[in-house]
This record gives C-alpha cells, sequence and structure tokens, in this order.
C-alpha cells in the first residue's frame, strides 16, 4: 500500500491546477549561446531564473519535461526513475535520479546540473536542498494541454530552440483544430483514476479531464464535488454514476493495468447498480496506457488525444 500511497500523490499531484497568472514566459533579453551571455526565464511559479548561456548539463524529474527536452533536440544528464516507456530511446541510457515525490539527491549531486526541471506543487519544498548543490530550478506542471504547450515554449527558451518548440506548439494546435472540426457527437464518459482498493474519478480540472473534452467526450463527473486533498478528483457517487450512464468508463493507473481493472470489476460485482450502466453492459472499460495518461506526457500529447478520441468514437 505503501507503494500505491506514493504513486497515488504522484500521479493526482501532477495535475495541480495552474493559476492563470502563472503561465511561461521569456526574459526579452533572452539571447543565445554563441554569445555567451545570460538567459533569463520566467516559471510557472513566477520565479525568474537566469542561466548562463544555454544549459548543456540538464536533469528532469518527471516524463513530461524528460520527452520535451529531448523533441527540442536537448539531452539530459538525469532522468526521472520510471517503469513507464520513455519517447526517446537515448534517454533511457541516462542516470535516474528520482521523481518528484522521493528526489535523489544524491543521484542528482553526482550527475551535477546546471538546471533542474521539477514540479511547480510537489519541488517547491525541495528547491533550497537542489540550489545548494550548484543547480538552478524551472519549476512547472501540465495540468492541461494548454500548459504542455507553455512547458515546450519555457524549455524552447531555455534551450533557444525557440523555432522547434513552435513547430512544436503548432503540432498540437493542428490536432486541436482537426478534432474540434470532427462532427462526432458527444459521448459521456466517466474517467477513474485506480490504484488497488482506491478509486477517484477525474474532474474536468484534471489533465485527462481535459483531454476527455478535447477529444469529443462529456465528462459525466464534471459537477461532482472535488477532493480537498486531491482538488482535481471527486469520490464516485454511484448513484450519480447510475443517473448519467456513462457510455464508456476509462480506468488510468500507474499499477498493474490489469490488476487494477480487475480490482475495479470486483468493485462493480460488489454494486448491482452497475449492471445498468451502459459502458458495463457494452463491455466498454477501458484502461488507459500509462505512458500516454497516467501522467503529464509531453510531446507524446498528440498520441493521447488520437487515442482518446478512437476510445470515444468506436
Amino acid at each position: 500500500m505503501r507503494k500505491y500511497t506514493k504513486l497515488l500523490a504522484s500521479v493526482l499531484l501532477t495535475g495541480t491546477v495552474l493559476l492563470a497568472g502563472c503561465g511561461a514566459t521569456s526574459d526579452p533579453s533572452t539571447t543565445n549561446e554563441a554569445t555567451g551571455e545570460k538567459i533569463t526565464i520566467t516559471d510557472f511559479n513566477n520565479r525568474e531564473i537566469t542561466v548562463n548561456g544555454v544549459p548543456d548539463k540538464i536533469a528532469a524529474l518527471s516524463i513530461g519535461e524528460t520527452n520535451i527536452i529531448y523533441s527540442l533536440e536537448g539531452s539530459l544528464v538525469g532522468r526521472p526513475t520510471t517503469e513507464v516507456p520513455l519517447q526517446w530511446e537515448s534517454s533511457y541510457d541516462v542516470r535516474e535520479i528520482g521523481t518528484t515525490h522521493e528526489v535523489d539527491l544524491e543521484q542528482i549531486a553526482y550527475v551535477k546540473p546546471q538546471v533542474v526541471l521539477a514540479h511547480n506543487i510537489m519541488n517547491e519544498k525541495d528547491v533550497a536542498k537542489l540550489e545548494s548543490i550548484g543547480a538552478k530550478v524551472i519549476l512547472t506542471s501540465g495540468n492541461s494541454v494548454a500548459d504542455i504547450q507553455r512547458q515546450i515554449t519555457l524549455f524552447g527558451d531555455l534551450l533557444q530552440k525557440q523555432s522547434k518548440a513552435e513547430q512544436l506548439v503548432a503540432e498540437i494546435d493542428s490536432k486541436l483544430a482537426e478534432l474540434a472540426a470532427a462532427s462526432q457527437e458527444s459521448v459521456p464518459a466517466l474517467i477513474v483514476y485506480g490504484a488497488p482498493g482506491t478509486f477517484m474519478a477525474a474532474l474536468p480540472s484534471s489533465l485527462a479531464g481535459d483531454l476527455l473534452s478535447l477529444a469529443g467526450g462529456t465528462n459525466i463527473a464534471a459537477n461532482y464535488p472535488q477532493l480537498a486533498s486531491y482538488p482535481q478528483y471527486a469520490t464516485l457517487d454511484m448513484e450519480r454514476i447510475v443517473e448519467s450512464n456513462p457510455q464508456a468508463i476509462f480506468i488510468m493507473t500507474h499499477a498493474d493495468p490489469e490488476d487494477v481493472k480487475n480490482s475495479f470489476i470486483r468493485e462493480m460485482e460488489a454494486s448491482s447498480a452497475w449492471n445498468s450502466i451502459d459502458a458495463v453492459k457494452n463491455g466498454r472499460i477501458e484502461v488507459l496506457p500509462a505512458e500516454l495518461f497516467g501522467s503529464n506526457p509531453g510531446t507524446r500529447i498528440n498520441e493521447s488525444l488520437d487515442y482518446m478520441s478512437k476510445a470515444l468514437h468506436l
């Protein structure tokens, strides 16, 4: 259970809501490495970070940031410890340095990064420790597709890869326009975060909820009261679920997918009310791939959108 508790905190806090005023911006004085001049950026917590030229020793604590840096033709000296597949093969050779919920300071000190990419809520408490070993800390997170686009822009400024960043952002915009133009009926659906014995409904304010909406789904839990500890999630309300009658149920998890699905099915079997729901009667219960939905997937977000759209509109 300790393992699942840590994973639960990591997944849920990864999607913490970003305040509109904390978007990533770049200082207009940003310059390139060739001149040896300073680069100043502003992270999601409105902190100004200045580095001397383009950093060539960067460490990332989460998968999304790892995928973005490599997609911007950069590289890392430290990557998150994870069993979830990464987008770029070359990133597997990089030393593991822990995760956003369990920072391995010893390993980070070993790789001596100039910059550490960390989570703007979970790792705010770790900034002083990371700075004590000589690293600058950039705090971001991915609560929505728009937030991921801001991350790409921010890291593009950091690496002086603005043109590449603009291309990646434009590709996401193109995918969103494609989905918006599709004349498909909205599908009522429920997204459940699951670990064995723990199930919660994802709200529209979560990344998964944003993906559902953009891909053409209607989140039946949209008006559920948020949990105080995890504000982007809600307690499953059986009566309201039956009333809304979702046509599809999606489960996202960091644990063993089949184990979690079987655990959820056992929970449904304990209540006959589930059997009246179309998604259950039609066998439309699906575990979403962790690399696309378990947390911020970074530059794989178009794959997440495609997957959700196809799963909704069978």
